[in-house]
């Protein structure tokens, strides 16, 4: 798919408000590419158009959720996560979690080692 045919809903999780950061950089780009991103972090604010919430909030049709967070911070997200029933969730690098990718398979959500940026840049973000 390209993407003019698909806008998946972009769950960041682990967003920062400073711009020299990848998560700040990746809500940035994924609105560039008109993309609805909803953005969890641990100080609230705007990037651009998206408000960064400080706590995790129900939202219905999360296609992907894309993490920002070492894998020592994700298990208390762990039920979040598999909550929202994403298609996929992207490890970005320093994300790894065997333990998570696990869980998320035996929920028969797509897990991806990659980098949401890279993804975006060559166009693979929109294959799922």
């Amino acid at each position: 798919m390209t993407s003019n045919e698909f806008l998946p809903k972009t769950l960041v999780l682990g967003a920062s408000l400073k711009p020299e950061r990848y998560s700040n950089l990746a809500i940035r780009r994924l609105r560039k590419h008109g993309i609805e991103v909803i953005a969890i972090g641990t100080r609230s604010g705007m990037v651009e158009d998206v408000k960064i919430q400080t706590e995790p909030i129900r939202v219905d049709d999360i296609h992907t959720i894309t993490l920002y967070l070492g894998p020592q911070n994700q298990p208390p997200y762990y039920d979040y996560i598999l909550g929202l029933r994403p298609k996929r969730i992207i490890f970005n690098p320093g994300t790894e979690n065997p333990e998570l990718v696990k869980l998320a398979r035996q929920n028969g959500i797509n897990t991806v080692e990659g980098c949401t940026l890279v993804m975006l840049s060559n166009g693979i973000y929109y294959e799922w």
